[in-house]
Formats: C-alpha cells, sequence, structure tokens
C-alpha cells in the first residue's frame, strides 16, 4: 500500500513500484472518503498537483473526469461537491469535454446540501467548488458564457435553508466576474441575466427575507465591487476589466433597488 501522508510530505513525487493508473484509481477512491485528510489534503491535493504538473496525460485526464460525473448524483455529500473541484482542475489543465456540462448544471441548482464546513466531514463547499468550476467554464471558449452567467443567478435563486457562509459568496461573486470579461458578451448578455433575480426580489415575502434573498444580494455585491475594481483572471499581474462594467453596475443597481430601495 502507499503511503499517501509520505507522498505529500516528499512533495507530491509519483511513488514507485506502482502503475500510475492503479495510483490514481485508489484517489479517486480516496476522494468519497468523509476523513478529510485522505480527501482533501491527500487524493486531491495529490491529484491537482499532479494535473498541474502534467504527470497525467489527456487521456488520464480525460478519463479521470469521465469518473467525476457519476459523483453528482453521490449520496455522499463530500463525494458530490469534490467532483466540480477535480474537474476544475482538469478543464484549467486544457482538457474539456463539451458532456461534463449538462451534469454539473442539474447538479449545482439541485444541491440542497451547502453548508460550507462540516466538524466530522471538514470541507463541503459545494457553491464554492461549482462555483470554480463554473468560472472555469465561462472563461472557456467552447463554452457560451451566457450559460455559465445564468447558471450562477439560478443557482442563487433557488430556494434553501443555508446563508451562505466561508466566504462561498465571494467564490460565486468572482466566477461570475471573471465570466464576464468574455470579450464577445454583448451589452445585452452582459445584463439581462440578472432578469430573474429582479422578477424574484420584487415579490417579498410577507415574514423576513429567505436565505435565498440574502445569499444573492451579497453575491451580486462582490460582483459589483469586481466590476468596479477589476480583477485578476488567472495568473495575470494586472487587473482585468469587465468590458461592459459600467452595464453591468447599473443593471445591479436595479437589482439592489428592488429590496434596498434607499440605495441612490
Amino acid at each position: 500500500m502507499t503511503d499517501w501522508a509520505q507522498v505529500c510530505e516528499a512533495g507530491f513525487a509519483v511513488p514507485e513500484g506502482r502503475p500510475l493508473g492503479e495510483l490514481v484509481a485508489e484517489l479517486v477512491g480516496m476522494l468519497r472518503s468523509p476523513d478529510p485528510v485522505v480527501r482533501d489534503r491527500q487524493a486531491y491535493s495529490i491529484l491537482a498537483t499532479w494535473a498541474g504538473r502534467g504527470v497525467l496525460s489527456e487521456q488520464e485526464l480525460r478519463e479521470l473526469g469521465d469518473q467525476m460525473i457519476p459523483r453528482f448524483g453521490d449520496a455522499e455529500p463530500q463525494a458530490r461537491t469534490f467532483a466540480p473541484l477535480i474537474l476544475d482542475v482538469i478543464v484549467s489543465s486544457g482538457v474539456y469535454e463539451p458532456e461534463w456540462v449538462p451534469p454539473f448544471e442539474r447538479w449545482y441548482v439541485a444541491e440542497q446540501d451547502l453548508r460550507g464546513y462540516d466538524e466530522k466531514l471538514g470541507w463541503l463547499h459545494a457553491v464554492a467548488h461549482g462555483a470554480d468550476l463554473l468560472g472555469t467554464l465561462g472563461q472557456h471558449p467552447a463554452v457560451e458564457p451566457v450559460q455559465m452567467l445564468r447558471l450562477g443567478i439560478g443557482r442563487l435563486l433557488t430556494p434553501t435553508p443555508y446563508v451562505l457562509r466561508d466566504l462561498e459568496d465571494d467564490r460565486l461573486g468572482y466566477a461570475l466576474a471573471a465570466t464576464l470579461t468574455r470579450p464577445d458578451l454583448t451589452d445585452t448578455d452582459a445584463t439581462d441575466w440578472l432578469d430573474p433575480a429582479i422578477r424574484i426580489l420584487a415579490n417579498p415575502p410577507t415574514e423576513g427575507f429567505p436565505p435565498e434573498v440574502t445569499n444573492t444580494l451579497r453575491t451580486l455585491r462582490v460582483l459589483y465591487v469586481l466590476a468596479d475594481h477589476g480583477l485578476r483572471v488567472g495568473d495575470a499581474k494586472k487587473l482585468t476589466r469587465i468590458p461592459q462594467a459600467e452595464q453591468v453596475k447599473t443593471k445591479l443597481m436595479d437589482v439592489f433597488r428592488v429590496v434596498t430601495p434607499y440605495y441612490l
């Protein structure tokens, strides 16, 4: 058996004596572990590092991505929420398959366990992990950016008992901003995806605001800051500006005024 803790301590060098495919298969199994050390610090960290270093071939990355798709329907929340994290690593490494997108979209809006951190399971981060993949797909030339923008607002507006914490809203706000940097977006593309928020927020509840309203407003405020200030995309040292930043900010203010009319 491989001592994976030792592999991490040794700088993630590939262990000798076992075929790479066998090692990857074991790590894939570990990604379902309820033990956060096994799942996160070992399995995820090793696979992400190997992908980044080019240890895994294009075919091996594609096969790894295919294995993540059934995880979106897994009974264990940690298995579901680490699937998009691995897919993000794969797509960021240059391997993309269009058939990976629909299962991810279905899972992201339907996931009901939105806990950021659990004392026993560690990081679950469904919204944040999904946001990372959403942002990567949103910048991919083979993916329609409006598709990802609509997915993001759909996730936010889906009823939930959870108020987001652990910077989940920041991660999704960044993903939406990164998607909005796409140069092929038209002015209407960059703003019309916010219309569902205006429609839903225009019908406030009689007793208190549900968590999804709070989540939506917090996330869109993050987006406003990034539209106003710019953001770092990828390894860029300079800030990237959203081409339609002024139009986006104006539309965001339209959203905010629905529930906070004291905004100017």
